[in-house]
């Protein structure tokens, strides 16, 4: 099957083909074990690596805020590299494109190279925007070519970026289906149907009941099977601990006040978000020194899996391709391979297990936040146990957990949240569910909300980033005020 409609007007394709998108992922049964995968039946360990990979779309295509084009902030960097760290731009674009030189290089010896990679939407729409076919038929290429299918895990995210903990629940939604679609459109229906895994923005998990609640069922309506969590952004269901062993799945449990429940398979990554991990695959090092585990009532390699920028910093750009082809060249056949984490899943299948035989984790304060409500109780009530414990810990809270204990996406922000709420509150007033998906009008502004919730606009503190942010808030409720 081939991908869906070419875009339109100039927009990338980001809704208007929900019947196909849910048919697809409908219809995926995991990354399944393909032919010359990893033998992890004599493997005493594992190791596992994600690639982010994320440009922000930006109103910088002109001197004047209010009519500047929007564009990628990687074209930003190219167009200006006389500026600050811009001159890094051309060595980002190489980061984006070069999987798809070392993947082939390493099969072509004989290898079994593994990689998860995680794309946003926006950087997918600005390498589209910015003419880069030769990034994204690399690309293509290790979604689609069966040679190298075993050998790449494509995870799907937030299309725009958006931290899960402080976008609407509704807004989170269409920006799942919108990276689908626009997955999709770039690399065809058959290689969605293997997209099982979710990787969140920042690693953010929403530690409200409600919204963590509409974050799992989100993911489980959109066909996923797997998402990625931060060690810190979880506690153990039984006593509210942390999480003591991180190298085997858990189960993810939320539930909301209407006592209603979810559930999804989580694989919890370690330490902080540093890229410097993967850049120089500690991942690696530290499986070799792990044995097998017993899970369930089975032996099983631990799988140690971590996550880090793929362009971002000097061990990123600069020592991790040599590091990751000698890993590779080294790991392959040994007994600590290199393994996604589909087909780790997918021999935990041989083996009889499954979701329900993971042990039960939760978003942070969960258990404290339970044990003094009840299934049924109202939203008032909900909101005085949340004062309540906020006056007995100053550290407690529910903005969520995410890859940093120290950066709040929510204290200081008002000023963006603002604006934003309100567009998205007018979104789903006169759009959502009023007008037709396929309509260049709700695609238009659609697009603009989704660029406008993208997390960075809340990571670089006040300035220039806020005010992209109250912009796209104004040009999306122009076109919900003119258009509608």
């Amino acid at each position: 099957m081939g991908g869906l409609p070419q875009h339109s007007n100039g927009l990338p394709y980001i809704c208007g083909a929900e019947e196909q998108v849910l048919a697809a992922v409908r219809r995926k049964n995991g990354q399944g074990s393909p032919a010359g995968s990893a033998d992890l039946s004599r493997a005493k360990s594992a190791f596992a690596i994600a690639l982010h990979m994320h440009q922000p779309l930006i109103p910088a295509g002109g001197n004047d805020l209010h009519t500047a084009a929007v564009i990628s902030n990687l074209r930003y960097m190219m167009d200006n590299q006389g500026v600050g760290d811009n001159h890094n731009a051309p060595v980002f674009l190489w980061c984006y494109k070069r999987m798809g030189e070392f993947i082939p290089a390493l099969v072509h010896e004989g290898k079994q190279p593994r990689v998860m990679l995680d794309y946003s939407g926006c950087l997918f729409e600005g390498l589209r925007q910015m003419g880069a076919q030769d990034v994204l038929q690399d690309l293509k290429r290790l979604a689609c070519d069966p040679a190298y299918q075993p050998c790449v895990e494509w995870l799907g995210t937030a299309w725009g970026h958006a931290v899960a903990p402080s976008t609407p629940t509704q807004d989170f939604r269409l920006h799942v289906q919108a990276w689908q679609h626009q997955f999709a459109d770039l690399f065809g229906l058959d290689a969605l149907a293997r997209v099982a895994g979710f990787s969140p923005p920042e690693m953010a998990l929403p530690n409200h009941p409600e919204v963590a609640y509409e974050f799992v069922k989100t993911l489980k309506d959109s066909g996923y099977q797997w998402v990625l969590l931060q060690e810190h952004s979880v506690e153990r269901a039984e006593d509210g601990n942390g999480v003591r062993f991180g190298h085997v799945p858990y189960r993810l449990q939320v539930r909301n006040l209407a006592g209603e429940t979810a559930s999804i398979i989580a694989i919890v990554k370690t330490q902080g978000s540093d890229t410097k991990l993967v850049g120089q695959m500690q991942p690696y090092y530290e499986a070799k020194g792990l044995s097998r585990v017993s899970l369930a009532g089975r032996q099983v390699p631990p799988l140690v899996t971590q996550i880090g920028d793929g362009e971002n910093g000097g061990v990123m750009m600069n020592e991790f391709p040599s590091k990751f082809l000698e890993v590779m060249r080294e790991a392959s056949g040994s007994e600590t391979p290199p393994v996604n984490v589909g087909e780790y899943l997918a021999y935990l299948r041989t083996l009889g297990l499954g979701e329900a035989d993971f042990a039960p984790i939760q978003p942070i304060y969960q258990k404290r936040l339970w044990e003094r409500l009840h299934p049924g109780d109202s939203r008032e009530r909900l909101n005085a146990v949340i004062e309540e414990l906020r006056r007995e810990d100053h550290r407690f809270h529910m903005e969520g957990g995410s890859w940093t204990n120290n950066l709040s996406w929510v204290r200081g922000y008002e000023n963006v949240l603002g604006p934003l709420d309100s567009v998205s509150a007018l979104f789903a007033e006169k759009a959502l569910g009023k007008v037709s998906p396929q309509e260049h009008r709700y695609r238009n502004a659609l697009y603009h909300l989704l660029v406008a919730e993208t997390s960075c606009y809340r990571y670089w503190g006040q300035g220039i980033w806020t005010d992209y942010a109250r912009e796209l808030c104004r040009r999306t409720n122009e076109i919900l005020t003119h258009e509608f």
